[in-house]
């Protein structure tokens, strides 16, 4: 019988995409690390849109405002990313999943798709789903050797 957990693996031909997004994801969750709201609309597609880990869906431009409010006022606690992966969905169009660790121990499995547009790498979408009690964290799979990021 095989694990529940898949065996996700970047393709070794989407490192550099992997890594370009990696870095991109980290400003949308913590625009303290520089960005305008200029920049920020600038990543993401008119019709951009989330899920929140609650489920609540929200538009564009609830999403800056919440970017442009943490902007002002940083969150305490840390947050730390793992499980990074990346899959081609398409033409221009790639889907990175990751597991987010907020300090308070909330743990959420996340998930972008960008698209590499001519002006640049745009999010069309975003979702966070809270990780259940129990179930494997990150901790636990960062340290199993068949959670590399890329293969």
């Amino acid at each position: 019988m095989t694990g529940m957990e898949p065996n996700l693996k970047t393709d070794c031909a989407l490192a550099n995409v992997l890594a370009e997004l990696v870095s991109r994801e980290a400003i949308l969750h913590r625009p303290e690390s520089g960005s305008t709201r200029a920049d920020l609309e600038r990543m993401m597609v008119e019709d951009f849109w989330e899920t929140g880990a609650s489920g609540r869906r929200y538009s564009r431009e609830f999403v800056l405002d919440e970017l442009e409010r943490r902007t002002a006022n940083p969150p305490a606690d840390e947050w730390h990313y793992s499980d990074f992966h990346c899959r081609r969905l398409g033409p221009d169009t790639y889907l990175l999943t990751y597991t987010l660790v907020q300090d308070q121990g909330r743990c959420t499995r996340r998930m972008t798709i960008w698209q590499q547009a001519s002006e640049g790498w745009k999010a069309v979408y975003h979702q966070g789903t809270v990780i259940e009690a129990g179930t494997k964290g990150p901790r636990e799979q960062a340290s199993r050797p068949d959670r590399q990021m890329i293969g």
